[in-house]
């Protein structure tokens, strides 16, 4: 989240900008356990506390845990620390979106992974332009 990391772009957290006229007036309320920092400030046009996520490192939604999710969009009022219950044994922890990684997800088939698929059953007849 270093401020001399971004002069001028936004897609590896904010920029200066952001840090010097964006974030004015703007309280921070918390992080999560990524190290993205949350903050509240002035109202919207409709009179909601306007709330900010700087992410710490690429600018990727995915990478919001869903309990700071609904404090961004307003389904909660107050922080997810004090306003939701604590997680269950059995739930997960958030996983960013992985497309584009070597953890993303390929099925069977697919050419990442071989390339091997079922052969085609009998019903199965290819399309032929003379046809």
């Amino acid at each position: 989240m270093g401020i001399n990391r971004n002069p001028f772009t936004w897609w590896n957290g904010a920029s200066w900008g952001t840090w010097f006229y964006g974030l004015r007036g703007m309280k921070q309320m918390g992080e999560d356990s990524l190290g993205n920092v949350y903050f509240e400030g002035r109202k919207d046009t409709y009179g909601n506390p306007r709330r900010w996520v700087i992410y710490n490192g690429s600018n990727d939604a995915s990478r919001v845990p869903p309990a700071w999710f609904s404090w961004l969009h307003h389904q909660v009022d107050d922080v997810p620390d004090r306003a939701l219950p604590a997680p269950r044994a059995w739930q997960k922890p958030a996983v960013a979106n992985l497309t584009g990684t070597a953890l993303a997800y390929r099925p069977s088939g697919s050419l990442e992974k071989g390339g091997r698929r079922a052969a085609a059953t009998g019903d199965y007849e290819a399309w032929t332009p003379e046809g």
